[in-house]
């Protein structure tokens, strides 16, 4: 081959690479998005489906939420949006009194409506509705019985980032929210399948730091990061 013909297969290479949505040069400042779920509750601590219920966080949660806080007092933070539930709301004030700013909530941004099985464990569920349960992890327009899909909860929580990265373009914005709108903005980065959401783990009061280019690209830098959470 030639040095024609190698230049040439680089650039279908990178060509076929940006049709596929895979790496390229971004252009323009990016908008941070720092995912941070809420602190820990008693339904996290027991391994409970925890939706739509506006539990409280646990005298831990409140301790992990101002650490929280204090990691990030030394970013540049222009905005600290939340989930209406209170357990979101309450790690999202402790994040705004580092740096005296208000929280806007947004209601989009709330946990997956689980329907009949809030406040169950997995195993409790599972011997119910064995059938719908491996339905529901098999496919992401099944919603839990009385509940919502996790097609559903993309696409409100989708539409949420949509109108923060339209109003808040180049910014740092702190989203609190809770396990499963996080993992679909980390799967929205990444360009992954709504069932890449079962493979991931998030620790109560965890970080994930994403970056939006305003051409399309997004970077993942973190995932599942509690380095501010050692001792307490």
């Amino acid at each position: 081959m030639n040095r024609d013909s190698d230049q040439q297969a680089v650039a279908n290479e990178a060509t076929a690479a940006s049709a596929a949505g895979g790496w390229r040069r971004a252009q323009g400042a990016a908008t941070t998005t720092l995912l941070l779920r809420h602190g820990q509750t008693d339904l996290s601590v027991q391994g409970r489906f925890a939706g739509r219920g506006d539990i409280p966080l646990t005298s831990v949660g409140v301790q992990q939420a101002v650490a929280v806080g204090k990691r990030l007092a030394g970013r540049s933070v222009d905005l600290v949006v939340s989930s209406p539930l209170r357990r979101a709301r309450d790690t999202a004030r402790a994040v705004a009194a580092a740096r005296s700013s208000p929280v806007v909530v947004d209601d989009d941004l709330a946990e997956t409506d689980f329907g009949d099985w809030e406040g169950l464990t997995f195993a409790a569920v599972m011997a119910r509705w064995p059938a719908e349960l491996t339905a529901w992890q098999g496919d992401a327009d099944i919603a839990p019985p009385g509940g919502e899909s996790f097609a559903a909860v993309a696409r409100r929580v989708n539409g949420a980032l949509d109108r923060l990265l339209a109003e808040h373009a180049g910014q740092t914005i702190v989203v609190v929210s809770h396990v499963t709108p996080i993992k679909t903005l980390v799967c929205r980065a990444l360009l992954a399948p709504p069932a890449a959401m079962f493979r991931m783990y998030l620790e109560v009061a965890s970080l994930c730091e994403a970056a939006w280019f305003s051409d399309g690209p997004a970077v993942l830098r973190s995932l599942n990061d509690t380095a501010h959470l050692r001792g307490t």
